[in-house]
């Protein structure tokens, strides 16, 4: 029942960030008029100064997602220069946003055993963390480096396309177990290979995939050896460039 409780309390927390994003689009009486509510308690909401009932935030997150494309708001910000790169900062600092990416994952993952989330050092972190603390899960994560103090590690090796150098990713050996079910993130996405890196790691374990969440995925190249390896259910994308 604690644990319901708190989810809820999630949830319901849930809407302060989806009116921020829906206010950027819409006016502050349009969005009074289309929700239903009355200028102060719209305000109260949007500062977080009042929570709405559990059941009220359902109904207000229906309507809220009507009128708000999240992945198309996402994609407005992500600018591309010249030589084909994009700034992350949305999705790596940008706490409402973080936020919002990381309910979205809890949203998509709802019903599946999740023990813990796995993401690769460094940019993959914010939005895993306040995933893992949605799901009130450990966070473990992958390195290439073995940090001091640590006697046993997990890890697993790749060739990145293009290179000749050899990458290794590190976790601390205690910290998966056969008995977890893992849902693994990360931040961007191009050919693949880290993902795929950090999969094997866990089957190596036995430890089973609870899926796989991207927040942006660019081309279609990760998608030869993404698709092989565990079901397209188990796949979600925020974004694809």
């Amino acid at each position: 029942m604690a644990e319901t409780r708190v989810r809820e309390l999630k949830y319901r927390m849930m809407i302060t960030d989806l009116l921020k994003v829906a206010s950027e689009s819409h006016t502050y009486q349009e969005l009074s008029d289309f929700l239903g509510l009355s200028p102060p308690i719209l305000s109260r909401y949007m500062r977080g100064h009042v929570l709405p009932s559990y059941n009220r935030a359902q109904g207000l997150y229906e309507k809220l997602m009507e009128i708000t494309d999240i992945k198309a708001e996402l994609k407005k910000r992500i600018n591309f220069d010249e030589e084909g790169y994009f700034d992350n900062t949305p999705l790596v600092s940008e706490i409402t946003w973080l936020k919002i990416m990381a309910n979205y994952a809890m949203e998509k993952f709802a019903g599946r055993r999740v023990t813990k989330i796995l993401t690769a050092a460094v940019d993959g972190i914010p939005c895993s963390t306040l995933v893992a603390n949605l799901l009130d899960v450990d966070l473990l994560v992958a390195k290439e480096t073995r940090e001091v103090g640590i006697n046993e590690f997990l890890e697993e090796s790749f060739i990145p396309k293009g290179s000749a150098m050899r990458k290794t990713m590190y976790v601390p050996k205690a910290s998966l177990k056969k008995k977890d079910s893992i849902l693994i993130i990360d931040d961007v996405v191009r050919s693949g290979e880290t993902i795929k890196a950090l999969v094997d790691l866990v089957r190596n374990q036995r430890a089973d995939i609870a899926g796989i969440y991207i927040l942006v995925a660019v081309g279609d190249e990760w998608k030869k050896d993404l698709g092989e390896i565990i079901s397209k259910e188990s796949f979600e994308v925020l974004i694809e460039l």
